[in-house]
């Protein structure tokens, strides 16, 4: 695996004058305020556009949709741009969160796959409001060693039934389970197992006494931690053997244990039964300071070379047609990043549910871990 340092969780702004390279202009607004998931940028990224440009970036971070979603429908978020999930963004649309793109400013956008932007439609029409930055999957990160001393050597690696039978998560709670603390991440991949839709819009679906509360009650007691980025590092140091993430987290955690030489030895599968595929998205608050200065760093982040060393360095998948032949051989041809065809046929993305589902969703979410 490429050797890739983790950068901190806080980028702060290196002092620049502004300049009139790439999108940039004298009158720019020196800064740039930007909202992203954590460990989701190169070492370099953010560094080498402050040098291009001579816009200061001050990066924070979160770890859910949750945390941004709540910032952004409270009013003025601060940031000029962030990163949400296309799902979230797709009822922050309805919510006249976000301002409209300037596609004329956005001259690299011919880089990305027009199939994937067909797929956008679904949540933004017209791809009026977001550009696409990385993609993956929800699947299962796991120690092989563990599991199989847990399980034995035919433990269902390839399947949910992994961590969502009573009697295999009974076993594994010794070596440690987390996983995802999002609804909108587990429930529909619950759904999805018991062969109903991942996109319900049937109340019954979410209620308290449901089939799909009842099977993540029965699992709960082996849970160690509901968390979206902790199970990274748990993952890495052996804490724990399982965990329901996102598989560029999973293979970040696989890149650790390998640096670190700990004999740790990690995995990600995406279940036979299917998984969620999703993608993050660059959008512009419509209260954003600087317009400006988001559309020149949207538009650095769609060339190839840019996104391609972002997929080599957090080893999540990009939408960008011209930047498969600048990665890494290990990220192109790895099957967890890039599934196959077959593979792809039996992933699901996420819909625009409504405010009530979303809502019961919560209400389950929160009865499931208080173990209520």
């Amino acid at each position: 695996m490429t050797n890739r340092k983790r950068f901190t969780r806080c980028v702060l702004p290196v002092a620049g004058v502004v300049c009139a390279l790439g999108s940039a202009t004298p009158a720019m607004a020196e800064t740039l305020k930007f909202f992203n998931w954590s460990d989701y940028m190169a070492e370099d990224t953010i560094a080498n556009f402050e040098e291009q440009t001579g816009i200061d970036v001050i990066q924070d971070v979160f770890d859910s949709n949750e945390v941004l979603e709540a910032k952004l429908l409270a009013g003025n978020s601060g940031y000029d741009l962030v990163v949400p999930t296309a799902s979230f963004m797709g009822r922050q649309i309805q919510a006249g969160v976000f301002d409209k793109l300037d596609k004329d400013a956005l001259t690299n956008l011919h880089h990305v796959d027009p199939e994937l932007l067909g797929f956008l439609e679904a949540v933004d029409p017209g791809n009026l409001y977001g550009v696409p930055y990385l993609w993956g999957t929800t699947g299962i990160g796991y120690n092989v060693e563990k599991v199989k001393e847990a399980l034995g050597d035919d433990a269902p690696v390839d399947s949910w039934d992994l961590v969502l039978k009573p009697e295999n998560m009974q076993k594994l709670q010794s070596c440690g389970v987390m996983f995802l603390d999002s609804p909108d991440e587990l429930y529909p991949l619950v759904l999805n197992y018991l062969g109903k839709d991942p996109n319900s819009r049937t109340p019954a679906d979410y209620a308290l006494d449901s089939e799909g509360v009842e099977l993540l009650k029965s699992v709960r007691p082996y849970v160690r931690q509901f968390h979206s980025s902790q199970y990274i590092s748990a993952l890495a140091n052996g804490d724990i053997c399982v965990a329901i993430g996102w598989s560029g987290d999973v293979l970040q955690a696989q890149d650790r244990a390998i640096e670190a030489d700990n004999g740790v030895n990690i995995e990600y599968s995406i279940p036979k039964e299917g998984a969620q595929i999703w993608f993050d998205m660059l959008a512009i608050p419509k209260a954003a300071d600087n317009k400006e200065a988001a559309h020149a760093f949207i538009n650095y982040l769609l060339q190839p070379e840019v996104i391609a060393d972002v997929s080599n360095y957090v080893a999540y998948a990009n939408p960008n047609m011209d930047a498969m032949d600048l990665q890494d051989e290990e990220i192109r041809d790895n099957v967890g990043i890039y599934p196959p065809a077959e593979v792809k046929k039996k992933l699901f993305a996420q819909k625009v549910r409504g405010i009530r589902i979303e809502r019961l969703m919560a209400r389950l979410w929160t009865n499931v871990k208080t173990d209520r």
